[in-house]
Formats: structure tokens, sequence, C-alpha cells
């Protein structure tokens, strides 16, 4: 249980101008953001290697206005990208916090780029639901995994802390002034560090089986694929320092994780023509209006299965992604020159699956929609050798959380700032709304790379004020 103990006598070993709980996204560049500031920073992490639900993404990061996108002949702006989001949503989240957001993450982009080397590149070669301009950005590999290495690297070639299998179980506050964290160790050592200012960049509950229940039922029961330290230690910690929340429920799901390989397929084998079919051979829903609403969906289905089909020419798209290529080379994905062929490895109806196939290729043959109101136009027809992979929905992570405003500075119930509190990534409020559908893919590195820079710097800033003092 997350603790909030009194400041009041403890005496602590050592004292840092930031401190910042969480070693993911979010926490990595909040670090890097407040000691370009030239403040002390400590990072503090749980696990042994700083990795967080950032390694188990695809790693891609939206952005507008961003020169990639400018080699690329991609128009776009902030504008174009926030209401994009706001559309998504259906209007739920906050103006502010969406312009707040949209316009720092591409400046954060070439900021990391340009000081730190991250070698940015955006996805040209297909769209993700929702976004009205390809504004995908990611490293070579495309995964989660080299984008926490690269950050990771960044912060030791600057020459800050970072102390590993750090949990922090309390916070110490003077009302709500934090005035440092308990860190527990593995051996059950235990060890104040004090801060002049709090940065909590420790995700969101996504691993939290009761608070899933209370805020995401639907989800409750559903596979977690997201970091399992993500234990809703920044909301509960908010929550009793008097800090405000918003959209406890909005999540992202994902309607397209290999079973049981319990690896991420890329949406576009479905953005790019796909569908999914459940064990009948027959399609339930509009896949494509996107990955997050379609968890609910598969999970619905006779054993909570359903199948990704898709061909040849997708799967040469979805390669550039390196959890792809590892569904692969573990045979998740099958291979057959015909629907029968298809249906006997996957193990369904033949007729079934012959006939859903045959249907989408007349609609995308006539440019129609189905009845689910999904529109095939522009979408090419399925061509062997045909592909399918076995897939389960999944809770990947929380986007309610914590009130922030302009310097991510964490607010009370009355709108009010917390004395020395910041929030970035999922310990704060996301720009998805209330609802799974609201999530646009990339929302959740979106908060972690803009509010982390905008947390970090913004704490920086404080702790100078607070020793000045």
């Amino acid at each position: 249980m997350s603790r909030i103990l009194p400041a009041d006598g403890v005496e602590f070993g050592v004292t840092v101008p930031v401190l910042v709980i969480g070693g993911g996204a979010a926490g990595m560049v909040a670090a890097l953001a407040a000691h370009e500031r030239g403040a002390g920073v400590l990072v503090l992490e749980r696990d042994a290697l700083p990795q967080g639900s950032t390694a188990l993404s695809a790693g891609l990061i939206p952005a507008p206005g961003t020169r990639w996108q400018r080699d690329a002949g991609i128009e776009d702006s902030p504008e174009r990208f926030a209401a994009d989001i706001v559309a998504k949503a259906k209007g739920e989240p906050d103006p502010a916090a969406v312009a707040r957001v949209t316009q720092a993450v591409g400046p954060a982009l070439e900021w990391l780029a340009d000081r730190y080397g991250l070698p940015f590149s955006v996805v040209d070669n297909f769209s993700y639901p929702g976004h009205g301009a390809r504004r995908m950005h990611g490293l070579p590999s495309r995964s989660g995994a080299e984008l926490i290495d690269r950050l990771r690297g960044a912060v030791e070639e600057s020459g800050i802390d970072v102390l590993c299998e750090a949990h922090v179980t309390a916070l110490y506050a003077d009302g709500p002034l934090v005035r440092g964290v308990e860190i527990t160790r593995p051996d059950g050592s235990v060890e104040p560090v004090g801060c002049a200012a709090l940065v909590l960049a420790c995700n969101g509950y996504g691993g939290n089986r009761a608070l899933v229940e209370r805020h995401v039922p639907e989800l409750a029961d559903a596979l977690y694929f997201g970091h399992p330290g993500n234990q809703g230690d920044a909301l509960l910690w908010g929550e009793a320092l008097g800090a405000a929340t918003r959209h406890l429920s909005g999540h992202q799901g994902h309607g397209s994780v290999a079973h049981p390989a319990g690896i991420l397929v890329t949406w576009a084998t479905i953005t790019e023509g796909g569908v999914q079919v459940n064990t009948g051979g027959r399609r339930f829903s509009n896949e494509a209006q996107g990955y997050s609403e379609q968890a609910a969906l598969v999970l619905r289905q006779p054993d909570g299965i359903a199948w990704t089909v898709f061909d040849e020419r997708i799967a040469a798209i979805a390669r550039q992604f390196e959890d792809f290529r590892q569904a692969e080379a573990m045979g998740a994905v099958l291979t057959a020159d015909t629907p029968a062929e298809l249906a006997r490895q996957m193990r369904i109806d033949a007729d079934a699956l012959a006939a859903t196939l045959a249907d989408t290729d007349r609609l995308k043959t006539e440019g129609g929609s189905d009845g689910f109101g999904r529109s095939f136009a522009g979408s090419a027809p399925l061509a062997p050798p045909y592909r399918a992979v076995r897939v389960t929905g999944a809770l990947f992570h929380t986007q309610g959380g914590l009130v922030v405003d302009d310097d991510a500075r964490v607010l009370d119930g009355s709108g009010a700032p917390l004395p020395n509190l910041y929030a970035a990534g999922g310990a704060a409020c996301g720009v998805s709304g209330s609802k799974a559908s609201g999530y646009l893919s990339g929302n959740g590195l979106l908060t972690a790379v803009a509010l982390g820079r905008i947390a970090g710097s913004a704490a920086a800033s404080a702790a100078r004020e607070e020793t000045s003092r």
C-alpha cells in the first residue's frame, strides 16, 4: 500500500534537488531535462534494470511538424494533431492539456535527436487509425526496447545517477509539501532520501488488479500486457496529498496480442487491409476503429480469441517492427497459399473463412462499407500467400491520472498546484478521455515524452528556487 508519512523528525542521509520515481521513458526524459537545467537529479527504479512499460511498447511517438515529416513531404501541425486527439476521444480531453502535449512533443523529439543522438525517423508507409497525418516517429528497430536503451544510455552518459532495485514505498510530507521518499531495498532495508522537488514518472495502475476492477471492470480479467510495477502508486500518493484526478476509467487496450506467444502484433496488419475473425471464421466488428477499443471486442469472442488475417504484402510492411519479426521467428504467424489451407492450420471452418474473405475482397473491389461501418475503399484485396495470427485482447496501460498544469505540476481539487510535486506519463491524466475508444495510437508515449521534458525542466527551476531560500 502506498503511504504518506510525516516528515517531521526524519533525517535524510541524502537529499537531492530533483528526485524522479520511475526509469521508463517519462522518467528518463524528465531526468535529462532537469539535468540540462543544472539540477542534481536522482532516478529511482524499482527493477534491476530500467525498462518499464516503454520496453513493452512499439516505441512509436506521435509528433507533428517535425523535420522528419518535412523531409518526407508530410504536412502536419500541432493544431491538426490536437484536432485528431479530440475527435478520437469525442471531445472529452481538456483542450489545454491537449495543446500542452501536441505543442511540446515535436521539439522534444528534435531535442533528443540533436542533444543525445537518438536517430528518429517517421513511419511513412502506413497510417494509424484516427491520425490525419503520418506522424509516428521511432528508432531504427521500431521497438520500445531500443527507445528505453537509448534513453538510459543518454542518462548514463550525462552522469545522472540512477539507483535500481530501489522501490519507493512511501512519501514523506509536511501537509502537501513532499520532503522525500522511503526506499525499500530487496533485502528489506529501508532508507529515506530527501528532495526539493519530486517527479512522479511511475506510470498508472494497470498492474493493480483491485484498481482495474474498480475503474476498468470490462478488462478486469484481461491479459495485462504492461509492466507489473504499475501499481498505481502515483495515483494513490497524489490522492492522499489532495490531488485532483480525472478520467480514471481511461485506458489503452490492444486487440492484437499473439496468443499464447504474448507478442504484440502491429495494427498495420489491420489498417493495410487485414481483418479479424473469431473461431467460427466470421468477422465480428469494425476492426479499423482502433486497436484500443478492439481489446474488449476480442475478449467477448469464444475463449477470448480472434485471428488476424492478412497477406504477404501486409506482412512485408509489418516486418519493419521487431515484435512482428519475433512473432514470425516463433512460428506465431501462419502462412498458406489458399484460404482453405489457412483455415486448416487455424483449425476453424474452411467454408466460413473463405466466405468471409470473399465478402471483404468484394467490398474492397467495390469500394464499399460493411455492416459494421468499416469502409474498404482504397484497400487492396488479400492475395496469396495468406497470413494469420492467433490473438487475444489485453490491457496495456491506464490513461487517467493526476491532473497537471502547463508546468506538469500536480493540481489539487481546487485547481491550485501542490508545492513541489510533478507528474508525467501514465502518472498524469492523459488525453484519451474516459474510454478505451478515446485512445489515439501513441498517446501513452506522447505524454511520457512531452510531459517528461516539461516536468523535468519545471522541477529543476522549482528546486533551484527552494535551495536558494
